[in-house]
């Protein structure tokens, strides 16, 4: 079944982000991700959301995928630029069979 990466990303320093950015360039895809929505938060209904809070979503052929996606060496290599560049919420959500 289906599985989905739901990230909510809040950007403090543009230019280190930038680098995590450059270093997963096109990761996901070589796990089978497929990005399913990419874009800002412009309006909050309810809640304690964040107007320009970006929401990534990512489908998955599973969740094994994703999880290979997230400990990937190209990935946790990444991760280092984006320490101190970002708050970063990030959820997997597993479809039941």
């Amino acid at each position: 079944m289906p599985a989905y990466i739901v990230a909510t990303v809040r950007i403090t320093d543009p230019d280190r982000f930038a680098l995590y950015s450059m270093g997963i360039a096109g990761l996901s895809e070589r796990f089978g991700g497929e990005a399913v929505v990419r874009g800002a938060v412009t309006e909050v209904f309810e809640g304690a959301g964040v107007i320009g809070e970006r929401v990534v979503v990512s489908r998955y052929p599973d969740a094994e995928a994703a999880r290979a996606y997230l400990s990937s060496p190209e990935y946790l290599a990444a991760v280092e630029h984006r320490i101190g560049a970002a708050e970063v919420i990030m959820r997997l959500i597993d479809l039941p069979a």
